[in-house]
């Protein structure tokens, strides 16, 4: 494992999104294909035309483009083009953004009302494929850099307080990071909260923002956070128990013999699609795929933590070699 870097486990774990992606939507033809009846074709058909303009979502994300770009325009025109920010991470960032407006956006939203399958498709593309996309951009370093020089010197100076910089550190922390998202994804699918949020566009912007937010600093702690350095053993520990809670509340949806949510069993009626039928398929994309990503994830850090134990021996041996090199003249 000699040599595995940081940065091959960003570009492998960048893989595994894309492919689990791909397999959300494989398994979730194949599976709707079995378990609803004719009229789900009449319902894809609808779906096709109903794109969602909801200005909590279109001036957020336009928001955020807008900034980054003038960010890491300063910056390029600062450090060079490339420095500082690379291409490849402006570009993933981009890319990020891209998804979350697939995912708000297009049909994808629609759907969501009436099929829980889709909604739970809609919450792996935020959290899985976007979050991570959007934190290997680094947008907080390029924000700054949109700000004018005096003002971005202003608020580095207050970033950089004891005050502001033990909060961050403790909300970017290992343990906090895991419980954020543990307590995100647990609390919005109690029914009560999931069909507040189904019922309320207010609720349900605070649903998908709470997610992103709770996704991006779990990625943001695996990526850019303290694991680097503390070595990847502990990110490895809490990958791997992010996967059993997060693929434990999908068995939990797939083996359950009532809907969970009578909004999907009205909504489902209206369109013959059956909700515990659908209900299981949401339940196998949270159990399978997602779980796919965090145990492929977890195995990569695991992979670069043993290549960085190896560069620490052979850092050590080196140090050492140096040193007797170095005592020799004297011992003459």
């Amino acid at each position: 494992m000699k040599g595995f870097s940081g940065s091959r486990v960003l570009g492998f774990s960048g893989w595994v999104l894309g492919f689990s992606v791909r397999g959300f939507w494989v398994l979730g033809f194949w599976v709707l294909g079995f378990s609803v009846p004719l009229s789900a074709h009449e319902l894809a058909a609808t779906a096709a035309h109903e794109w969602t303009w909801d200005p909590l979502v279109i001036v957020p994300l336009v928001a955020s483009c807008v900034l980054y770009a003038a960010g890491l325009r300063s910056l390029w025109r600062h450090a060079g083009v490339g420095r500082g920010i690379a291409r490849w991470e402006a570009s993933s960032f981009f890319a990020g953004h891209a998804i979350m407006a697939v995912a708000l956006l297009s049909p994808i939203a629609w759907l969501s009302q009436i099929l829980l399958s889709v909604h739970m498709t809609q919450h792996m593309l935020l959290m899985l494929v976007a979050a991570p996309l959007l934190m290997f951009g680094q947008p907080l370093l390029v924000w700054l850099w949109a700000l004018r020089p005096a003002r971005r010197t202003r608020v580095m100076t207050a970033l950089r307080s004891p005050a502001v910089n033990w909060s961050w550190r403790a909300v970017t922390g290992p343990l906090a990071v895991f419980l954020i998202q543990a307590v995100a994804i647990w609390g919005w699918h109690l029914p009560v909260l999931y069909e507040a949020a189904l019922r309320n566009n207010g609720v349900h912007a605070l649903e998908h923002l709470s997610f992103v937010i709770a996704a991006s600093l779990f990625w943001w702690g695996t990526i850019h956070g303290r694991y680097g350095r503390r070595g990847y053993g502990l990110a490895v520990v809490y990958v791997f128990v992010t996967a059993v809670y997060s693929s434990a509340l999908g068995a939990l949806l797939t083996v359950s013999p009532s809907a969970w949510y009578n909004d999907y069993v009205v909504e489902g009626a209206r369109w013959g699609v059956d909700a515990v039928a659908d209900q299981q398929l949401a339940g196998l994309l949270m159990w399978i795929p997602a779980g796919v990503v965090f145990v492929v994830l977890g195995l990569a850090l695991f992979a670069a933590w043993l290549g960085e134990a190896d560069r620490r021996v052979e850092l050590g041996r080196t140090q050492a070699l140096i040193r007797r090199v170095s005592e020799a003249p004297h011992a003459r």
